[in-house]
């Protein structure tokens, strides 16, 4: 069997590790722009890092960019309308903007255990709190190549994508 991922420990950090139980801000979308009473919220998520493994290395990032990763059962629990399998194969396929799935940590032949990372909500945290959080983690999982070559291309196409206002006709025979 192909291994997809690793176990690490230690504080460095590449594309691809998955970081449990970061603090991110929740800022609410009646948030005034105005006011000093509002309140953000802080929420613990597993994040997966998107920010690429070189810039990391040589200190290029203070700030790494992350997105939320939920397993199958959390995604369909906060996200109905992909409660059914042919949702989650469109998924799987790549067909669905914005999200990427990923083999399981724990049995990657298992896809109902896959996990789900959703490239739309993207976070940017400090690279001295994320070394600390990969440093206190007991162990932690990191992808593998080619997977997390996968994981960045996918992470790109979605972002470069291009809508045009018009688009060439359809050819149609005369």
């Amino acid at each position: 069997m192909i291994e997809v991922w690793s176990n690490c420990t230690g504080d460095s950090l590449r594309q691809g590790d998955i970081i449990e139980d970061c603090d991110i801000a929740v800022v609410p979308d009646d948030f005034s722009t105005s006011s000093d009473e509002d309140i953000i919220d802080v929420e613990k998520r597993r994040l997966i890092v998107i920010t690429q493994s070189c810039d990391l290395e040589n200190g290029k990032a203070p700030f790494v960019a992350l997105c939320p990763v939920y397993t199958v059962s959390e995604f369909q629990k906060s996200q109905m309308n992909f409660a059914s399998l042919a949702r989650l194969e469109e998924i799987r396929k790549g067909r669905v903007e914005g999200l990427y799935m990923l083999p399981s940590t724990n049995d990657p032949s298992n896809n109902l255990e896959a996990l789900i990372a959703d490239f739309r909500m993207i976070v940017s945290l400090p690279i001295g709190y994320l070394s600390r959080k990969a440093s206190d983690a007991e162990r932690r999982s990191r992808l593998l190549s080619p997977f997390v070559e996968h994981f960045s291309q996918a992470f790109a196409r979605f972002f470069m994508r291009v809508g045009l206002p018009s688009q060439i006709p359809t050819f149609k025979s005369k």
